[in-house]
């Protein structure tokens, strides 16, 4: 079987946090699959690590059998029908919640950034490794054009930023690391359910994992901290 990470070294311990969910998923039975990938540690709130729960961040990352040579944030809030109130995203500035964005905040953005906070130093140095998290296309200021989904694009507006923040303070700590941003495009999964309608390309999670660890694998530091898609085209901030 051919291997999706032929720039790593052999013997590669993946960690997927979010491997509940329908990318998460697809991405763990990918690595699981892959010839290069020795371990693949799959977290989630099934397993006790909720983003909103910095405490389980810390206890998840503890609790590793080894160091991990992939990270991988397959987590994203859009919609939420059972948060109260409901979250979906905003057609009209009179939608907007502060509960929304503080929800949308706590996932899409200060989750991550204390999920790399508690992995990125266990990356073993002198190797290569990558922490990736997925983003959206939609979080690109210079790329919106519609407006609306208030919360979810300011959220992971600021993902992008903390993720081009935290590449440059690693670069100078672990030159080998590399930190991305993922934009998968639209996955059939729960998360876009219900925005499927007018969607040109729909990707199943299958698919879409593929095509994220093709560019995970093409990557290099020179890239970290870029917001890349699903071909490996870079996003604009």
């Amino acid at each position: 079987m051919m291997t999706r990470l032929s720039s790593f070294a052999p013997g590669v311990h993946a960690v997927v946090i979010g491997a509940s969910g329908g990318i998460g998923a697809a991405l763990a039975d990918a690595l699981e699959g892959d010839p290069q990938v020795a371990r693949v540690t799959r977290l989630s709130r099934v397993t006790g690590l909720d983003l909103a729960d910095p405490a389980s961040i810390t206890a998840a990352a503890a609790g590793l059998a080894e160091p991990p040579h992939l990270v991988l944030v397959a987590t994203g809030l859009l919609h939420d029908p059972g948060f109260t109130p409901p979250i979906a995203p905003e057609r009209d500035l009179r939608q907007l919640s502060a509960a929304a964005f503080a929800r949308n905040f706590a996932i899409n953005a200060t989750g991550p950034a204390l999920v790399a906070q508690a992995f990125l130093p266990l990356f073993p140095p002198h190797t290569r490794t990558v922490f990736a998290a997925l983003s959206a296309r939609v979080g690109s200021i210079a790329d919106n054009r519609l407006g609306g989904w208030h919360a979810y694009r300011a959220s992971k507006a600021a993902l992008n930023q903390i993720l081009r923040t935290i590449a440059i303070e690693t670069a100078r700590k672990n030159p080998h690391a590399t930190i991305l941003g993922l934009h998968p495009g639209t996955v059939d999964t729960g998360l876009s359910k219900p925005f499927q309608r007018n969607v040109k390309t729909l990707f199943t999670p299958d698919l879409a994992a593929g095509r994220l660890l093709a560019v995970i694998d093409a990557a290099t530091p020179a890239q970290s901290g870029l917001l890349l898609d699903w071909a490996g085209a870079v996003i604009p901030g």
